[in-house]
């Protein structure tokens, strides 16, 4: 971030009230905005945000149980995997850089940036920005030489070193296309979905409902714990993981948090 960038911010701090209730989500949006006037995020992403907001008050914007079970199975499948990667969208790269970068370093896991509105200037602004945040690496922009088989838009453009050749693939919410087809070609996907009905929170493997801006510290702290357990206590907790039991817990909790609020109006 440049120091206009960086002015810009504070500014924004400024005018939001330390005591305002939706600080932090205001933070956030301005974030995202600052993010699409450099490039980073499309003006669709700003729209995936509000979408994903919106189920965030459902469940209070805070980690639940069911987002806690599915991160330590995430964790579990990262560091027992022999190729994993973290797919980096523009919102993500805005919102949790430098725990996008932290995870990778921790797993140790590979960082690649794929796209479904892909253009190279913004290849190049969301590379800079890892970058920026101490990324060695970041695939995805000038090795794009495998396709995805079954999947047609620029999603299907990937990095054989990376998402083509991965067993597990951490990625943030997104198109179910791209989910759907890496489960075909036998990946474990693990996607951080605030939305439980989504094609991709269906599909993935491990679905942690929950807020991307939540989930990756969370996400850093269990993998730093789980690298201490006994290799066979981490394989059983993958073998009792049941994703579709988390997204019923999730659906539940929503339902009967919704009948609680509707109570006080």
């Amino acid at each position: 971030m440049d120091k206009t960038q960086d002015s810009k911010s504070r500014g924004i701090r400024g005018v939001v009230p330390e005591n305002h209730p939706r600080r932090d989500s205001i933070l956030v949006r301005e974030k995202l905005v600052e993010a699409m006037e450099n490039h980073v995020v499309v003006p669709q992403g700003l729209i995936a945000h509000g979408r994903g907001e919106c189920f965030d008050y459902i469940i209070g914007e805070k980690t639940e149980r069911f987002a806690e079970t599915a991160i330590e199975n995430a964790s579990a499948l990262l560091i027992t995997a022999k190729n994993p990667v973290i797919s980096v969208n523009g919102n993500m790269a805005s919102l949790v850089p430098a725990e996008v970068v932290r995870l990778s370093e921790i797993i140790p896991a590979k960082i690649e940036v794929n796209l479904f509105y892909r253009d190279r200037e913004r290849e190049l602004a969301i590379k800079k920005v890892l970058e920026d945040h101490g990324a060695k690496k970041v695939l995805g922009v000038d090795d794009t030489s495998e396709v995805i088989p079954e999947l047609f838009s620029e999603r299907r453009k990937v990095s054989r070193e990376g998402i083509f050749t991965a067993d597990v693939v951490l990625l943030g919410m997104e198109d179910g296309d791209r989910t759907e087809a890496l489960v075909k070609m036998g990946k474990k996907v693990i996607a951080i979905d605030l939305n439980p009905l989504s094609r991709t929170s269906l599909t993935a493997n491990v679905t942690i409902v929950d807020n991307v801006t939540r989930a990756l510290p969370l996400l850093i702290k269990k993998v730093e714990e789980m690298k201490k357990m006994k290799e066979d206590e981490v394989q059983k907790l993958i073998s009792n993981y049941n994703n579709k039991a988390v997204l019923r817990e999730a659906m539940k909790f929503m339902s009967e948090r919704l009948a609680q609020l509707s109570l006080v109006l």
